[in-house]
């Protein structure tokens, strides 16, 4: 499982024109599932963005985490995430999760995100979405639960 963390001064996504999710300060995490994952690798990555320190103290150094700072979230899925470019000029998506294995995950994801305590948005699986992000700094960093050590 991938997750695509962008630090956001505020992001929302739209569906067909209707706002399904909005945030402030916080985090828009992209989030792919791949073949092959589980609940473990929710279990991974979940406390990895709610306490990963990549916001400023008062000094300006990253020192502190989604969660110190009482930040947001919204989670986003995306398959693109697992494409596989290394041939030709048309990514493969082999890699993903089929579809109803990738919704199940993504919701899994979604109810353990939202029992941190923050506020948590989503947007809408399997739907055209039109995502705006407002960066604070830039940060982007891509998480990969495989990864983690022992894996």
């Amino acid at each position: 499982m991938k997750a695509l963390l962008q630090r956001v001064a505020s992001a929302a996504v739209t569906v067909e024109g209707n706002e399904v999710g909005r945030i402030g300060l916080g985090l828009c995490v992209l989030i792919g599932v791949a073949a092959g994952d589980s609940e473990r690798d929710i279990e991974y990555l979940v406390p990895k963005l709610t306490e990963l320190r990549i916001f400023s103290d008062d000094g300006g150094k990253f020192n502190l985490s989604l969660a110190d700072i009482k930040g947001q979230m919204l989670l986003v899925s995306q398959f693109t995430l697992m494409a596989d470019t290394r041939r030709g000029r048309r990514p493969g998506f082999t890699e993903a999760a089929p579809s109803e294995q990738a919704e199940y995950l993504f919701n899994r994801f979604v109810e353990k995100a939202k029992g941190t305590g923050l506020k948590i948005a989503t947007g809408s699986f399997t739907t055209h979405m039109r995502v705006e992000i407002i960066n604070d700094w830039p940060v982007t960093i891509m998480l990969d639960s495989r990864d983690k050590i022992g894996q």
